[in-house]
């Protein structure tokens, strides 16, 4: 997650959360919608989307014109992934299940790559379901715990993806 500032505050950096600032904004220096498009070389629908929410996407490239139009600025920087991750990780793999998945016993598995037979259901589980973020802190807890190359921990996702046949977009 990237965070951006504004009025001393910050907020996890999304569509919406932008989208509200864009329309402060915009009527903080008193534009219209309209003119606020013109200006930018966007529609006044996409600018409508974006102040409502309703908008699915937008280019970085538009995006970041439309910001420095307006005076808004964008700071990118590392986000803190969530404190462990790996336990809710394994908390979600585990939801549908009788018996809970052992983080440990799933970081050790990922150091060595080998995935124990009683664990594939939790980790096809984990693998199409959990949030790519919460796998992702996850890693980087594995990695750094065993003192292990992250890269080392992620070819072994993969392998397991494979290996479960996972269908997310993220193991292709």
């Amino acid at each position: 997650m990237t965070l951006f500032e504004h009025s001393d505050s910050i907020f996890p950096m999304n569509l919406i959360n932008l989208g509200s600032l864009v329309h402060e904004r915009r009527r903080e220096i008193g534009l219209s919608q309209d003119r606020l498009a013109k200006l930018s070389g966007l529609s006044r629908a996409t600018i409508n989307q974006l102040e409502t929410g309703t908008i699915h996407e937008l280019g970085v490239t538009k995006l970041i014109g439309l910001l420095d139009l307006l005076g808004i600025t964008v700071e990118a920087k590392h986000a803190r992934h969530h404190r462990n991750a790996l336990q809710l990780v394994s908390q979600t793999a585990s939801v549908s299940y009788k018996n809970a998945l052992d983080s440990a016993e799933l970081a050790s598995a990922l150091v060595k790559g080998e995935l124990p037979a009683h664990l594939l259901p939790h980790v096809a589980t984990l693998l199409d379901e959990a949030p790519l973020p919460l796998i992702v802190g996850a890693v980087q807890e594995i990695a750094t715990a065993y003192n292990q190359s992250p890269k080392s921990i992620w070819r072994n996702v993969a392998k397991w993806a494979e290996q479960v046949q996972s269908d997310r977009a993220a193991w292709a």
